[in-house]
């Protein structure tokens, strides 16, 4: 799995996998599209206004779980909230 980000549109992009077919773009709201292939797959995940999506105000990292063992990683998180 792969994070990024592209300040210079505010895009995340979550990648599950590489794209190994044709993929439809899913627009499940206008800030969230779901890249699936017809079996079913998901590739990835794109979140428009990403700041805002992504932003933890009370401490700007990541937090990531591994549910079934329970470890936890923080990762510092680029992005600077837009103030608006």
């Amino acid at each position: 799995m792969r994070l990024t980000y592209d300040p210079r549109y505010n895009i995340a992009y979550v990648r599950f996998q590489e794209k190994q077919a044709e993929v439809e773009a899913i627009n499940i709201s206008d800030e969230l599209v779901v890249d699936m292939a017809p079996d079913g797959t998901i590739y990835g995940i794109e979140l428009l206004n990403a700041n805002e999506q992504l932003w933890r105000e009370d401490t700007g990292r990541l937090l990531v779980i591994n549910e079934a063992t329970g470890e936890r990683a923080e990762l510092p998180l680029a992005l600077t909230p837009i103030s608006g």
